[in-house]
């Protein structure tokens, strides 16, 4: 049965895992400006865009995910009680939209790791593309990261829309 602890569960869980974003994209950034500054080779220099870009991007998500957990956990546990037809209405076709979304995220991360994984392998004895045995490396390492995250993130959000739908049948 599900109840309104399964929503407070799911948002609550998303929030934790958005600092897990947030924590790996600015430990990316750091290591980006490490590379830059401190280390000048062409190898950190390479490694240190993948780790920039990728690392703004995951910090962002993180952190803009966990500023609105709270709120959509609140609302969406008011509507459970007091107007459940918004779970029917707005909830299930904003996380259908959201299940969509990891679909296009998964096959984009996993084309990033293999991109990257191929950039270093080919480059991985040629000493004069350091550059780009760097930046694939850093490519496949965050690529691997986020598709981790992920996959954790839209095996919960599978389960919480199942829960939602059961619970929607009868309105």
């Amino acid at each position: 049965m599900f109840s309104k602890t399964e929503i407070e569960r799911y948002f609550n869980a998303e929030k934790a895992e958005s600092l897990v974003f947030l924590l790996i994209g600015i430990g990316g950034i750091v290591a980006a400006l490490v590379f830059l500054i401190w280390l000048k080779e062409r190898f950190y220099t390479g490694a240190a865009i993948p780790l920039l870009l990728v690392g703004l991007l995951l910090g962002v998500v993180g952190y803009t995910v966990y500023k609105r957990s709270d709120s959509d956990r609140i609302r969406n546990v008011y509507a459970y009680d007091m107007n459940p037809a918004e779970l029917k209405e707005k909830e299930i076709p904003r996380m259908k939209t959201v299940m969509r979304n990891f679909v296009i995220y998964r096959y984009t991360e996993i084309f990033l790791f293999l991109a990257g994984a191929v950039l270093y392998l080919y480059f991985i004895r040629n000493f004069l593309y350091d550059f780009w045995r760097g930046f694939g490396l850093a490519l496949a390492l965050m690529s691997l990261l986020a598709l981790a995250a992920d996959f954790f993130a839209e095996k919960r959000g599978r389960e919480y829309v199942r829960g939602l739908e059961s619970f929607c049948v009868n309105i």
